[in-house]
């Protein structure tokens, strides 16, 4: 009888770990897709003189206001961790960025601190690496996976008061 209990059990933590790891890969896939589809309305509109601080914030900001809305609807702790992945690609990307050769147009004799400022917010001007794309490749979809995590945990903890 107790060996049918700690079966019972096992079963129990699998089944809710597999449903976790699902919950937080669709809230992952879920803050990529209002990034991109904020993207996307940008490229459509193609606004003239739009500040790369602007986009950032908006790369918070919607975001944020979808993982607000979906733990309103569908509570779930998982949708608070999606930050994770976004810390875990800018490490990837910084990596990348810092392996990188400088050279003439590359952030020539930079060191790794100038080289990702100017790389992720182009401060004071574009490095070069990964053709002026830091914003868009690093800095954005990180933005975008924050900011859904953290109106995930307003929607979560309003609903726990």
């Amino acid at each position: 009888m107790d060996s049918l209990l700690h079966s019972d059990q096992e079963e129990q933590g699998a089944s809710k770990l597999s449903r976790q790891a699902l919950a937080f890969f669709l809230h992952t896939v879920l803050a990529l897709c209002v990034w991109i589809a904020l993207m996307l309305v940008g490229y459509a509109v193609n606004p003239v003189g739009v500040p790369l601080m602007a986009i950032l914030l908006l790369s918070m900001a919607v975001p944020l206001l979808v993982g607000l809305i979906v733990t309103k609807i569908h509570p779930n702790d998982m949708a608070t961790a999606v930050w994770l992945v976004g810390l875990i690609w800018i490490l990837i990307v910084s990596l990348w960025v810092l392996d990188m050769p400088t050279g003439p147009n590359a952030c020539f004799q930079c060191g790794a601190t100038e080289k990702l400022t100017r790389t992720f917010f182009s401060l004071p001007r574009p490095s070069g690496l990964i053709d002026n794309d830091g914003p868009f490749l690093g800095t954005w979809p990180v933005a975008a996976l924050v900011g859904y995590s953290i109106g995930a945990w307003i929607g979560l903890r309003r609903r726990r008061d």
